[in-house]
């Protein structure tokens, strides 16, 4: 695919706030400048406190970084009353730090405490209508997750990604459709859709200020993306899902990790979702390597109006838009909010004539704001159906690097394309859902044989 810019131009970066998993910045003191103001709050339980009760279940540095955002929150009293995890170690372990940053927010005895496979379970049936499960696991388990707290009645924070493959997404769009009928709320964790520096650019982008948008462009290093064989006497489940984002089943892959707020940033500019995705990856350093994932990844989304956006795993970490009038940078480095237009199509820092005034929060502070605030006031809140179509356009393209082809909008919408069908089941001492080979090589794209959708 021809390139007409060079990302390497994109240099002006400014400081901004670390990400939340870089800093977990949690406390009973409001928020600074928060976007919502508390006004009159209605009774979300009978209970006389008022306490919104979290349930954590996934209790790595994402799940534990969500948490601190939740304690910051403006809008009424909250407090982390269970944990869970695969590990029961790591539940325990995220009750006591987050008890030493914010004593009077965590309240998980022992018995709130839970781990292993069902953990989930445990932890959801300890709330109330009114309460918040927070789903930080794994893509593979969220459908199974979402489905059960949907079902108990309790609204859903949920981190990306949101599931590994069109089937799962499905599931998810359906326990979405059964929320709204319950009145549930629902957040999903891509939270750059909440930065105000971000919405006001994208004003300017609807009243035509940069012209027509014929490219969006977004990149981000994945990194080294290499995974050696399993141990002799490892449990291959607990030792694919240990390597998390080297399994498509287990997270998505690193094309989902690393990079679907890019690509959901994309469509937001473009304000639609694509019809089409090419792509093409690197699989040169396949030696001796177990990863799913190919060394990197070039894909190209084509729009109903002819608009194209370009998402590739290299540096800098930024998306850029690139209109027939002038150009705009829409995000920064570990999504920090540099946001500014330029006065015609060359970007560079001597040419910036506008910058968004600086953000009153993280957006991922932002997103806990207003779900909270949707709770307390009872008005819709659904991100599910936006977050799955996110989920798609990423699987789109990532299809279409792995099976080297044009994949489309509806081919990959109307799949029901799973890569571990019986993933619910999945126990420590269970078959692996990637099996190798003879040699010990695991199933991989650009392969003859290889299906995703």
């Amino acid at each position: 695919m021809t390139r007409s810019f060079d990302p390497a131009k994109a240099t002006s970066r400014p400081a901004g706030r670390p990400s939340r998993r870089d800093a977990l910045k949690i406390g009973g003191a409001v928020a600074a400048g928060s976007l919502l103001t508390a006004t009159s709050v209605p009774r979300v339980h009978a209970a006389e406190d008022n306490t919104i009760r979290l349930a954590l279940i996934g209790c790595g540095g994402r799940g534990r970084g969500a948490v601190g955002n939740a304690f910051a929150a403006s809008d009424g009293p909250i407090k982390l009353h269970a944990t869970a995890d695969l590990y029961e170690a790591r539940a325990q372990s995220a009750r006591k730090i987050l008890g030493r940053h914010a004593p009077d927010k965590v309240d998980v005895p022992d018995d709130r405490c839970f781990g292993g496979f069902e953990a989930y379970r445990h932890a959801i049936d300890t709330l109330r209508p009114g309460d918040v499960a927070m789903l930080t696991a794994y893509a593979y388990c969220r459908p199974l997750h979402l489905e059960y707290a949907v079902k108990k009645g309790v609204n859903v924070f949920m981190e990306k990604s949101f599931a590994p493959d069109p089937a799962g997404c499905q599931r998810v769009l359906a326990a979405g459709e059964e929320a709204k009928g319950k009145n549930l709320k629902i957040a999903a964790g891509l939270q750059c859709r909440h930065s105000v520096a971000r919405q006001a650019l994208i004003e300017k982008v609807r009243a035509g200020e940069l012209g027509e948008i014929d490219v969006v462009h977004a990149t981000r290093s994945t990194g080294r993306n290499y995974l050696g064989p399993p141990p002799a006497k490892a449990d291959p489940v607990e030792w694919q899902i240990q390597q998390k984002s080297h399994f498509l089943w287990v997270t998505a892959g690193i094309l989902s990790e690393y990079l679907i707020h890019q690509i959901d940033e994309c469509c937001w500019v473009m304000d639609a979702w694509p019809v089409a995705a090419t792509g093409t990856g690197d699989a040169s350093n396949r030696s001796n390597n177990c990863s799913q994932n190919l060394g990197n990844y070039d894909i190209e989304y084509t729009f109903a109006d002819g608009g194209k956006a370009i998402v590739q795993s290299v540096a800098p970490f930024a998306t850029f838009i690139h209109g027939s009038k002038r150009s705009a940078q829409f995000s920064g480095a570990v999504h920090r909010a540099t946001v500014h237009t330029y006065r015609g199509k060359e970007i560079a820092k001597d040419q910036i004539d506008w910058r968004a005034d600086r953000e009153p929060c993280s957006p991922w502070q932002a997103e806990w704001e207003s779900l909270l605030s949707a709770i307390r006031e009872d008005r819709p809140h659904n991100e599910a159906e936006r977050a799955i179509k996110a989920n798609l356009a990423t699987i789109m393209g990532r299809a279409a690097a792995h099976m080297d082809r044009k994949v489309t909008w509806e081919e990959v919408n109307d799949s029901n394309f799973v890569f571990a069908p019986k993933v619910d089941e999945l126990r420590f001492g269970s078959p692996a859902p990637v099996q190798p080979d003879a040699e010990g090589n695991y199933p991989r794209p650009l392969t003859e044989g290889w299906v995703e959708l």
